[in-house]
């Protein structure tokens, strides 16, 4: 999973980058201070991991990640290159979904673009500009689909149909995912790579003084009318934490109130975005895994996610929920409970489900 981190110059993009995968993007006051993105591999928290690694007695722990790809910042005229806009628009296109991070703080000492702080004003820059993008890219795709298609190709036909709805939605000022495509046309969306396909998160970046606090409204309003998910955070504040201890920031997160990291509330956004769900693999003296699966997934998709050639030999899934089998000590105790059971290729996968593959 390849989350772009998108936003307003001065916005807290890298702050918050910083914060999540504790890189070293470079953070500057000033505009364009990111030029090429800076990428990094965060481990997504999970407490139960640990207990599954420890009752199965494996030797070592492997967390799902979240690739997190810091964006420069967009500003009003990306689409047609202002600010180096294309090579970061770009960028964007290779992620799987964005997390648009929005200034929500008043903070004197840290320059505004605009001269003023306005959340839903600097959201409609951004995502403007993605519109703008995609009504190109759609434009021109379509020119070159409409010649193929005068030559009667049914799927360049069908393809055709859908990008004069999708250019057609675009002029209005609506995202590429408010325009599903026919089973004729199932290619057509990939094809065509549009950024305002992609799911977003919105992270309102608050004050120090605000992050007990809920999402600002005019975000909240914004996310649920392109049915986003949203969170608030204050990037200084998960920066800092990322330079402490363990011990050192579960003080400080005491002070302020927080019971969870940044990374941990993002982590669920993302999932719920995504439609995600945690499943694992566990074996004696080997490796423990938590790997993300999309929810609905079946036992043979599960297989595929933990490697393709155990896919094509599959025979049987033994599955059980990592509850059980904690609560049971382990494998054997949680056979003897009858927790433990056999599952064919078709089974719905769970969140939280421990499954070997057996060929």
């Amino acid at each position: 999973m390849r989350i772009g981190i998108v936003g307003l110059p001065n916005a807290g993009k890298s702050t918050l980058f910083n914060a999540l995968t504790r890189g070293e993007a470079q953070v500057g006051n000033y505009p364009f201070t990111t030029i090429e993105p800076n990428v990094a591999v965060a481990a997504v928290p999970d407490e139960r991991l640990p207990e599954i690694a420890r009752v199965v007695g494996s030797s070592e722990e492997v967390p799902e990640t979240i690739n997190f790809a810091d964006i420069a910042g967009l500003v009003k005229g990306a689409s047609e290159g202002e600010g180096l806009g294309n090579r970061f628009l770009g960028a964007i296109r290779e992620t799987d979904a964005i997390c648009h991070v929005v200034r929500c703080h008043t903070a004197a000492n840290v320059v505004h673009p605009d001269g003023s702080v306005d959340p839903l004003r600097d959201i409609e820059t951004i995502e403007t500009e993605l519109l703008l993008a995609d009504l190109e890219q759609a434009t021109g795709r379509l020119e070159r689909v409409e010649k193929q298609a005068k030559r009667g190709d049914p799927e360049a036909i069908a393809e055709a149909e859908w990008l004069r709805e999708v250019v057609s939605a675009l002029g209005e000022g609506r995202p590429v995912r408010t325009v599903p495509a026919t089973e004729r046309a199932k290619e057509a969306p990939r094809r065509l790579h549009a950024l305002t396909s992609k799911p977003v998160l919105y992270v309102a970046n608050v004050a120090e003084t605000d992050v007990q606090g809920e999402v600002p409204a005019p975000v909240v309003e914004r996310a649920r009318s392109v049915g986003a998910e949203a969170v608030a955070l204050s990037a200084q504040i998960e920066n800092e934490l990322a330079d402490l201890g363990a011990e050192e920031a579960a003080e400080m997160r005491t002070e302020y109130g927080l019971t969870e990291s940044g990374l941990e509330r993002l982590t669920l956004a993302a999932y719920s975005l995504l439609g995600l769900i945690t499943f694992y693999t566990a074996d004696r003296d080997k490796e423990a895994m938590a790997r993300s699966l999309r929810r609905g997934s079946s036992a043979l998709d599960a297989a595929g996610a933990v490697h393709t050639e155990l896919a094509d030999a599959f025979v049987k899934a033994e599955v059980v929920a990592c509850d059980d089998l904690i609560a049971g000590g382990g494998y054997a105790g949680a056979r003897d409970r009858g927790l433990l059971r056999i599952e064919g290729r078709d089974y719905v996968v769970q969140d939280g489900d421990v499954i070997t593959i057996r060929t």
